[in-house]
């Protein structure tokens, strides 16, 4: 792996564990009338287009930390309308 890879890791990891702390917040509390999912939609929609992306460029680290992205928010896409009827 060379120093621009290991840079890309290190900035996607920032950038996916970034989410993790609200997933926690929400999942404890189960209010999500603060949250917008607007916002989280727009964020899922364009962190999806960044695995095509990597895709096409063949970049592991943006394919890497852009599904595991992907995977956590949509998680808070899920509580958002999930605890947003109770």
């Amino acid at each position: 792996m060379n120093l621009i890879d290991a840079l890309g890791l290190f900035a996607g990891t920032c950038i996916t564990l970034s989410v993790i702390p609200q997933i926690i917040k929400v999942w404890k509390t189960k209010k999500v009338k603060e949250i917008s999912l607007k916002t989280f939609s727009i964020l899922t929609f364009g962190i999806a287009l960044w695995i095509v992306y990597g895709i096409l460029k063949e970049d592991f680290p943006i394919i890497i930390t852009n599904s595991i992205s992907l995977f956590l928010n949509l998680i808070m896409v899920y509580f958002i309308i999930y605890y947003e009827k109770e």
